[in-house]
């Protein structure tokens, strides 16, 4: 039987638009080489992957009773089991302005926003899982006192935190396995250091194109390289992508070595595809 894995967080309908360079903060006109519209999110993105490797999965997430959810219902594979508590502000979309570089400029157009929780099915859905995924949301941090309170591991993605953000905090703290992106780390090795020193069974810092750094307790940092792709396509998804296969590679009992592994395979099959996880 597969490993069960809930993961809670973002799942928008995306209008990706793809330009030469990213454009100035000046009044002028950008000509888009092309454009078209799908499934995003990181939550999406970890649902996704974490399906195409095997497990198991339940998405929760906010949709609206509008087109937009509608679209993303659609877009989700049957084998996804989907739970959705109800937002009064319409689903999420977003514009990504995607550059050659990979590099993305998003612009949120709606946030879902939760009615008062209830008979969502968050905690039924929650406590037979063997892994609980919490990502960046106002309506995720219920996810981590319940995830707590059952005694279910918790893997948070900070993605871009600085490691002052009063907004991550929470998640930061609660996390048993925690990953996070060098983009504005000043120090990603100490970093690490102090998060294992907190307490945490894992820290990864995912490094992009140059790889990832992984720490577990009584260990030293590892350094792992990404996969070489020369045929790059899309860079959406990478980091959840990274992020399942770990989290699969965890799950089936590889150590550090296997699930570095298994991640930077799965983050280079992300690129390779126009989807959020290969073959989507």
């Amino acid at each position: 039987m597969p490993s069960r894995v809930f993961v809670i967080g973002p799942v928008s309908w995306n209008l990706l638009v793809y330009v030469a360079e990213l454009p100035a903060p000046e009044p002028h006109a950008v000509f888009a080489q092309r454009h078209h519209e799908g499934l995003g999110g990181t939550s999406a993105g970890k649902a996704l992957n974490l399906r195409r490797l095997g497990l198991d999965v339940t998405l929760y997430t906010l949709l609206g009773d509008d087109e937009t959810g509608e679209r993303i219902r659609r877009a989700l594979p049957d084998g996804i089991h989907l739970v959705a508590g109800r937002s009064v502000n319409g689903s999420e979309r977003h514009v990504n302005l995607m550059d050659g570089a990979g590099r993305r400029l998003s612009l949120y157009l709606t946030l879902p926003e939760a009615a008062a929780p209830g008979a969502d099915g968050l905690e039924a859905a929650l406590a037979g899982a063997d892994a609980v995924v919490v990502d960046l949301a106002e309506h995720s941090r219920r996810a981590l006192a319940v995830a707590r309170s059952l005694g279910r591991p918790v893997w948070c993605d900070l993605h871009d935190y600085d490691g002052r953000s009063a907004f991550h905090a929470e998640f930061r703290d609660t996390a048993d396995y925690l990953f996070v992106s060098d983009e504005r780390l000043a120090d990603p090795h100490t970093f690490l250091h102090e998060q294992i020193a907190a307490g945490k069974r894992l820290a990864v810092c995912t490094r992009g194109a140059r790889g990832a750094l992984a720490l577990a307790p009584g260990g030293q940092i590892v350094e792992v390289p990404a996969e070489p792709v020369s045929d790059v396509v899309d860079t959406n998804g990478a980091g959840d992508a990274f992020f399942a296969g770990f989290l699969s590679a965890h799950l089936a009992g590889q150590e550090l070595s296997g699930c570095l592994a298994r991640a930077t395979s799965a983050a280079a099959a992300c690129v390779r595809s126009p989807d959020l996880a290969a073959g989507s």
